[in-house]
């Protein structure tokens, strides 16, 4: 050790047995912060694809209360603000990609204005995205 760190320990009355216990307790508390960084960071991801999840849902279930109103315009801007809101989904890439092709489906659907296929298929839809 130099002279230096000798000196300042011995002014302080530090042993090399509290050194060691100080800077385990350093090492640990460094550990524990980095692990909730990274669990927290997860938690982020995870909270944000439910909510996109759940903005999905809420489009397909506007989307059908607007096809039981006979308003297939409107029920067309929910159907694609689902699709653009699908598509940030990075998880659960097979649901995705059914739960948006049954989107796509209904959309057709809804062009020839046959309410029945159409709420049929975004029943389907709504049933992927809530097993997300």
């Amino acid at each position: 050790m130099s002279s230096q760190l000798l000196i300042f320990r011995q002014r302080l009355g530090i042993t090399p047995k509290t050194l060691h216990r100080y800077m385990m307790n350093l090492i640990k508390k460094a550990v524990l912060t980095f692990i909730m960084a990274i669990s927290f960071g997860a938690s982020n991801v995870a909270f944000a694809e439910d909510a996109k999840a759940t903005e999905v849902i809420a489009h397909i279930e506007a989307a059908i209360a607007e096809i039981g109103k006979h308003d297939f315009n409107a029920a067309y801007l929910h159907e694609k603000a689902a699709r653009t809101a699908s598509e940030q989904i990075t998880g659960n890439e097979a649901v995705v990609k059914q739960g948006l092709d049954s989107i796509i489906k209904a959309q057709i659907i809804g062009k020839s204005a046959d309410e029945e296929k159409a709420i049929a298929e975004l029943n389907k839809a709504l049933g992927f995205y809530k097993s997300i």
